[in-house]
């Protein structure tokens, strides 16, 4: 019995296996809307064997997309075209789930392959905000501070964008407090200078979080599941850590957060990370036994062995691949050959199968 592909079960929901899609921008949205890009990009993972399909950040506010062609869930009239993709993955046997994010000072920048760099007004780009003024690196526009009361409003804007997902067809949630995005901004003291109840001390630092999930728990109901992905650390000095991490993790279980889906980095700029074969994976080992919820591994996992080593061994309870399934969008399909494990093949496909 292969333990990647043993069922997984988050509340009413049970995944396939323990494989799942990474969120990861496209770039492809119009006003935030999905398109065929989207369609044939995530229905071909779920034909492709993936047990859960996530949904790149997706903007709960317009000021909160990375780029102009990110996806947004910040208004009614955009649930709609999320729709047919929903349809397309659970008739495929893959958990439709989505992640709802804000990219806060690290909003209105150029698509990656032009730069990436900020853009000024005139060029698509707007003011962006943060918990404290501080521009991500020395050459970026510095963003506006938050109020406390724009602070204490934010958790709604999550809450309304989780109840269009479901509306949506989606039946998971992943909350995206990692990458150096707003959330992870409040999170560490490099970018969060403030001197009120949303800044200071880990309890004031970590506020924001334990607000959203809460929000997004009771808008979201009780049955389905929630997950957080999160920067285990900062990768530099003074910056936020896996023994905050771990903290956190433990708060946002008791908040109703069902898997934590540990990541790193992105809050810095030339942060120095030890990228390797599985390198977060001890990030995940740690929180899942430290903080006692259920973890994700993230991070140059390539190899059905090697995945399958991470769950057999009780490091995390999923495996997320990302630039993987871009190579291979039917890696699952080979992963279970190698491993003997039985899995479905789309009808189609069956005369491949080995």
């Amino acid at each position: 019995m292969s333990a990647l592909f043993t069922p997984l079960r988050l509340r009413s929901v049970e995944l396939r296996n323990r494989i799942a899609l990474s969120p990861m921008c496209q770039y492809a949205a119009r006003d935030g809307r999905p398109g065929d890009w989207h369609l044939v990009h995530l229905g071909s993972r779920a034909l492709g064997g993936v047990g859960l399909v996530i949904v790149e950040a997706t903007a709960v506010v317009p000021e909160g997309r990375i780029t102009p062609a990110d996806l947004g869930l910040w208004s009614d009239d955009q649930i709609a075209p999320f729709r047919r993709i929903t349809g397309f993955l659970a008739e495929h046997g893959a958990v439709p789930g989505i992640q709802l994010a804000h990219a806060g000072r690290k909003a209105a920048t150029d698509l990656p392959w032009r730069g990436g760099r900020p853009l000024p007004a005139g060029a698509g780009g707007w003011q962006t905000v943060a918990p404290s003024p501080l521009p991500f690196d020395d050459d970026w526009p510095e963003p506006r501070q938050l109020t406390a009361e724009e602070c204490a409003g934010l958790p709604a804007s999550f809450a309304a964008a989780a109840v269009r997902a479901r509306d949506a067809g989606f039946r998971l949630v992943e909350l995206h407090f990692a990458h150096g995005y707003l959330v992870h901004q409040f999170l560490s003291p490099l970018s969060n200078r403030r001197g009120d109840g949303w800044g200071g001390d880990l309890a004031g630092r970590t506020r924001l979080a334990g607000a959203i999930v809460a929000a997004v728990r009771a808008a979201w109901g009780e049955e389905l599941p929630l997950l957080v992905r999160i920067s285990a650390t900062d990768w530099a000095e003074g910056g936020w850590d896996l023994a905050s991490s771990i903290a956190l993790a433990r708060e946002l279980a008791g908040r109703g957060v069902d898997l934590v889906d540990c990541s790193s980095g992105g809050l810095v700029p030339r942060a120095r990370v030890p990228v390797a074969p599985g390198y977060q994976v001890p990030f995940a080992e740690a929180i899942r036994r430290d903080a006692g919820v259920a973890t994700g591994a993230v991070g140059l996992v390539t190899e059905p062995e090697q995945a399958e080593a991470i769950v057999a061994a009780g490091q995390a309870d999923l495996v997320l691949l990302g630039r993987q399934l871009l190579r291979e969008p039917h890696w699952p399909l080979r992963a279970a050959a190698a491993l003997g494990a039985e899995t479905r093949w789309p009808e189609r496909y069956l005369r491949a199968k080995p």
